[in-house]
């Protein structure tokens, strides 16, 4: 212990009992991706019903401190009530982007980018809101650092991002609202 009586951790700051809060993401979305937090708020509360039920099931077996599968039922409860919470808070926070901006030829929140690295390798990017980032699809959010570069940005602008890395320069090669073609 440190004087004061205080624990500290390893690192010398105090820790407190919660973690500090997220850094702040932004309200935006797109619809696709309302829909699909709503389709899986709708789909937990199905979900919820039938762990319920098999958590009842278990709990009437008897000695809950070794039953597995209530022990395992408790905790999938658990998780999906802290789901289900963070959406029914978040769902009515968001700001649901439909329609393109009237600049179509500039990036925005909703833009299909397609961009080109010093090396002729292209990537294709589509700016999210942080609630449906997928980078399988290319989604990244609009909190990113590259999605912040992008912002504004014109074809055939150079856009450069600093990462761990260094300093990684990009082309804006195409700019679209739709999926490109192919």
């Amino acid at each position: 212990m440190k004087r004061g009586g205080r624990p500290q951790a390893s690192g010398g700051s105090l820790t407190g009992r919660y973690p500090s809060s997220p850094a702040r993401r932004s309200p935006y979305i797109t619809e696709q991706g309302f829909r699909a937090l709503q389709a899986e708020l709708d789909q937990l509360w199905g979900r919820r019903a039938g762990v319920t039920k098999a958590l009842a099931a278990a709990a009437a077996e008897g000695d809950r401190s070794e039953n597995a599968e209530y022990i395992y039922r408790k905790k999938e409860l658990r998780e999906i009530d802290r789901r289900i919470r963070y959406l029914q808070k978040r769902l009515p926070d968001l700001k649901v982007v439909s329609r393109p901006p009237a600049e179509s030829e500039r990036i925005f929140f909703g833009a299909w980018v397609k961009l080109e690295d010093d090396s002729g390798r292209e990537a294709v990017y589509r700016i999210v809101g942080p609630d449906e980032i997928d980078p399988r699809q290319g989604y990244i959010s609009v909190d990113s650092p590259v999605a912040r570069a992008l912002m504004k940005k014109t074809l055939d602008d150079e856009v450069c991002v600093r990462t761990p890395g260094g300093e990684i320069c990009y082309w804006v090669v195409d700019i679209g609202y739709q999926p490109f073609a192919g």
